[in-house]
Parts: C-alpha cells; structure tokens; sequence
C-alpha cells in the first residue's frame, strides 16, 4: 500500500497542475486564436524577414508538408552542428565531431521530440551544439506537436471550409508568446535553486575523500592489455579532484521539461544535483511536463465552443494518471521480495524494511522518484530521475505501459491531446456501432475515411515497437547490445523501442544502445513514430473541417459526461495496449513471477 507521503505527494501535484491549468488553458487559446493583437508588431516582422504570408491559410495536406519539410531541415542543420563541433566555437572542451550514426539517431530524435541519447552529454556535445542545436530543437519540435492539435481542434470546430490556418504563423505564436516566456519563468525558478547557467570550462576540485579505483594498463598503440583469459589488465590507482561539468543547464532544462522533450545536458539527467538539486526543483520540473498537456484540454474546450468537452477529456487522463501512479509508487515502496528476506528479523516486510531505494537519489526517496517516473512516461518527455532499470519489475511496467497506451495519459505538448481525440473519434465511432446509429463527434460525422486515418495513427506506432522489438531480438547485433539476459534484458529491448517509437525517450538502462544497429534501429522508428500519426491526424483534420456541422438531435450522445469519460478509457486500455499485451507477459509479467516464486 501507499505511505501518507506518497498520497500527500500525488495529491499537492494535481492540484497544483489543476490550478494552474485553467488559466492557462483560456491563455493559449487566446493566443492560438490569433487574439493576441499586442505583440502583433513583432509576428509582423518576423513573417517580413522570412517571406510568410500571415493571412494565406493552408489545407490539411500542405500544413502536413510545410510541418514535415520544417522537420527534414531541422534534422539536416542538427546533423552538420554535431559532425562540425570540433571547429566550432563555445567547445571549451574541444569535443571532437560526434560519430555519423550517433549524430544521425540525435538529430532525428531532438527534431521528433523524443530527445533519446545513447551518449553522454556533458562528454559528447559543446556549448554550441547544445543550445543552437538541442535547444532550439526543444523549442521547435514542441511548438510542432501544438500546432497539430490546434489544427486537429479547427478542423473539429470549423464547417464547411478547406482551411486549417497557416502552419509558420502557428508554430511562430506557439515559440514565442506560449514556450519562450514560460521557459524563462521556469529558468528562473531552477537557477534560484541551484541549477547551473554559465559558460565555463569545467572545473577540476579537490574532494574530500580519496577515490580509488581500477585503471586499464595500455600498449604503446594505445591499446588496452588483456590476459590470457580475454579479461582487461588493471592496476590500483587512485585520484584527490574532480571534473565537474558546466554549462548552460537551466536554460536547457526548463524547455526540455516544459515542451516534453526529455534528453538532459548531463548522463545522469534530472537525478544529476546540477539539473536537479532540490525536493522543490523535482516539483517544478513534475508541473512543467504535464502543465502545457493539462491546459491544451481546456483550450480545446474552449476553442470548441464547449468548455465541458475539454474538462471530460482532461478527467480521463487524470483517472488513467492516477491509477498508473498509484500503481508505480505502490510496487516500488513493496520493494524487493529477495532483499527484504535478508533482514536479521524476518519478520520485516519490504514497506517496512524501506522498499525498493535501488537506482534511487536519496534526497527524492522512493515517492518521489516513482511519482517522476509516471509523469515523465504519461507525457512524452523522457527526463528521470532515476534509474527505470532499478524498478522492481511491476514498478517498471507502469512506465513502460504509460507508454504503450500512446502517451495519451497528457502525453507530449500536442501530442497527447490529438492522440486522445483520435481515440475519441474511435470511441464515439463503437458507440455508434453499439447503438445503430451514424457516429459524431462535437456535430461531424464520423466517416469512413476519419476511421481509415484514426487506424493508421492508433497503429503505426505498435507496428514499429513491435516489429523492431523483433528484428532485434532476432538479431546478433541487437543481441550484442543486452546486459541482463532472460526477461530482464528482453524488457529493456521493448522499453527502448517503445521509448523511440512513442517519441518519449527514456530509457530503461542496461542496453548498450550507442551501436550503429540500434542508432540506425531507432531513428528510423523515431521518425514514423512522429510523423505516421502527425499526418493522418492533419489528413482527418482536413476532412472533418470539410464537413457540415450536424445539430444536437435527440438520438445525440453526450461526450462530455461520466459515461463517455467511462468509454474514453475503456477504450484506450482495450484498442492501446492490447497489442503489447503478449510482449508485456514475455518481460516485466514473467520476471515479477519469477521475482515471487523464488522468494
């Protein structure tokens, strides 16, 4: 069972998020309305500089172009940024050009918003890199992922017009009047709590205790010397300083928490003291992932013209939310069977004995870091704080079903809002079905073609975490990558190309992903996992705007009270996760069988 802490935890956040959100909701809808007329002077010059024509609006089909082409530049410019470092400036430490697949996996996931590293950040990437490439991407794949549901939320509320809006002034007013000035809100905040912004080298200190370790012997060529068994020759060594990384951290973490982006300017990522310090950053940084998907459900219902709409959306991810959070600090604070039986009283049980604190900063405990670990997997961002690998294997599927449900549960800025309104379509369309009578939604009916796209962007991405989930299983280079054989390293095939495939970009550890198997793997199902749904759900948005508005008859089912929030769910569980159903029970399922039997 949950600890008082843990139930005071969860329920501070939400109302915090909840209180927040309403506010903010109304904002953004003014905003994305094109309401406001203030800071129009600045919009104006900005469309002079780069040609745009503010008043031409776009069709489902080019808003799905121009958003696609913006992206393919966007990966080519990150791409040339990492394989140009070493002549860059601001590389303080001379890092040297990152390798082609390595730069190839990084551009696509920073431009997808999935922000998966299979390197070490604060040892891979310059200053300059960091900010004019990871940065920006933050800032523009997230404005990406609004604008399509803004789109999605016009093409539900408009009648009878080809239109959809104009895809650079949305992703212009998105940047700049919604993402920039709470970015630099929440930098604010981080760095009033001891997160870093500079521009140093880093620095080398003195620590206070002597650390000894294991140094390789090498060669004369440089190369490490083995014994006769293949195994690394060692000698003792030991070292009195440090090399504490620098940078421009907090400018970095706000963006890529608020936009949920993931990724971290260091390894160790929002566990790290530099990215992370304190209890009260670790809420911050909670608020800012879910605070954007929360608000994006009240602009619609407001956008819509029916505020009801967006509070009936917004109450079934907080129930999905709930129960996955519950679930996740509720395995993790029961802790390890096996660990528990080392007790000298044998009597103690797991709870009792301090549950599961593997893989765990001691200044979040347990709560905290299972609470982290649910938000960050609900909505597509991908930063931890701790280490998912470590989770008890209940306790790591939680994270790893938020996922599969397609990070609906908030999900991504965008992203999780047009992903729970495809699965409103489907549902109204079962009901429809259940009932004898044509489907709507919010007056359209619903079509053959709105179910053709709404199946295209349910399941693109199951088909890609599936099928490459398989292709790496049955693979010696994807083999080579697995540290914990059995169900163990089976889970962290799965988590990776689930991670990938649902742009979240978390990891589950224990892979060895930097390979160019995986980096090719993995890139190629970050792309189609972003924009195989980006473009049906454009192609749905331009039908749905085509169509005539139908007046609420008596045969009309309400979708904005109990019973549609009730279907809502049911019917992400049953269509989301019922693929991965068979996959879930070959990892986390039978390891927690196993965990138990031999306890």
């Amino acid at each position: 069972m949950m600890t008082s802490n843990a139930w005071l935890l969860l329920g501070v956040f939400l109302a915090a998020l909840l209180l927040s959100a309403k506010p903010l909701g109304r904002y953004i809808a003014y905003v994305m309305e094109g309401r406001f007329h203030r800071a129009r002077p600045v919009e104006n010059i900005l469309y002079r500089l780069s040609g745009v024509k503010a008043d031409e609006e776009m069709g489902g089909l080019r808003y799905a172009l121009a958003l696609l082409l913006f992206n393919a530049l966007g990966v080519v410019a990150v791409y040339a940024l990492q394989r140009l470092q070493a002549g860059l400036p601001l590389n303080p430490e001379h890092m040297a050009a990152v390798a082609p697949d390595s730069a190839f996996n990084t551009a696509i996931s920073f431009v997808t918003n999935t922000n998966w590293q299979g390197y070490a950040g604060e040892s891979t990437m310059g200053y300059l890199v960091q900010m004019l490439g990871l940065t920006v991407q933050n800032f523009l794949s997230a404005a990406t992922g609004i604008v399509v549901v803004i789109a999605l939320i016009r093409g539900i509320a408009r009648h009878s017009t080809a239109t959809l809006g104009n895809a650079w002034v949305d992703l212009t007013r998105a940047t700049l009047y919604l993402l920039l000035p709470l970015s630099v809100l929440i930098a604010v905040l981080l760095v009033s709590q001891g997160v870093i912004q500079n521009l140093d080298a880093y620095r080398d200190v003195t620590t206070v205790e002597v650390t000894r370790y294991d140094a390789p012997l090498f060669d004369a060529d440089g190369q490490a010397l083995k014994d006769d068994k293949g195994s690394p020759l060692t000698k003792p060594a030991e070292t009195r300083t440090q090399t504490l990384a620098m940078g421009p951290v907090a400018s970095q973490e706000a963006i890529k928490m608020l936009g949920t982006n993931g990724g971290g300017f260091f390894n160790a990522n929002s566990a790290h003291p530099f990215e992370n310090p304190t209890p009260l950053t670790n809420l911050i940084e909670m608020l800012a992932i879910f605070l954007i998907p929360a608000a994006l459900c009240l602009s619609f219902g407001r956008m819509v013209g029916d505020e009801r709409q967006g509070w009936a959306v917004l109450s079934a991810m907080t129930l999905m939310f709930v129960f996955m959070a519950w679930g996740a600090m509720r395995f993790e604070q029961q802790g390890n069977p096996l660990v528990a039986a080392l007790g000298v009283d044998q009597g103690v049980s797991a709870l009792q004995s301090g549950g599961n604190m593997e893989g765990k900063e001691v200044r979040f405990g347990i709560a905290s870091s299972a609470l982290f670990a649910t938000v960050t997997t609900a909505a597509s961002c991908g930063a931890v704080n701790a280490m998912h690998d470590s989770f008890t294997p209940l306790g790591g599927l939680v994270p790893l079903a938020n996922m599969q449900l397609g990070e609906v549960v908030f999900g991504g800025v965008g992203t999780g809002l047009y992903g729970m309104l495809v699965f409103a379509i489907l549902a109204v369309f079962i009901s429809g079905l259940m009932i004898g009578r044509t489907p709507e939604y919010l007056g359209k009916k619903i079509e053959a073609y709105e179910m053709k796209m709404s199946a295209i962007a349910i399941l693109v991405t199951p088909l890609l975490v599936l099928l490459g989930t398989a292709i790496a299983v049955t693979t010696e280079a994807g083999r080579a990558g697995i540290a914990n054989p059995g169900a163990h390293g089976f889970s962290e095939i799965l988590y990776a190309l689930t991670s990938a495939a649902n742009n979240n970009g978390s990891a589950f550890a224990g892979l060895s992903a930097n390979t160019p198997f995986y980096n090719v793997l993995l890139g190629i199902a970050m792309w189609f996992g972003r924009f195989g749904v980006i473009v049906p759900v454009l192609a749905m948005a331009g039908s749905l705007a085509a169509k005539k508005r139908i007046p609420v008859g008596a045969g009309t089912m309400p979708t904005h009270g109990p019973l549609f929030v009730t279907l809502l769910i049911g019917t992400v569980l049953l269509v989301g996760l019922l693929n991965y159903v068979p996959a879930l029970a070959l990892g986390p399922v039978v390891e927690h069988l196993m965990l138990w039997m031999t306890a």
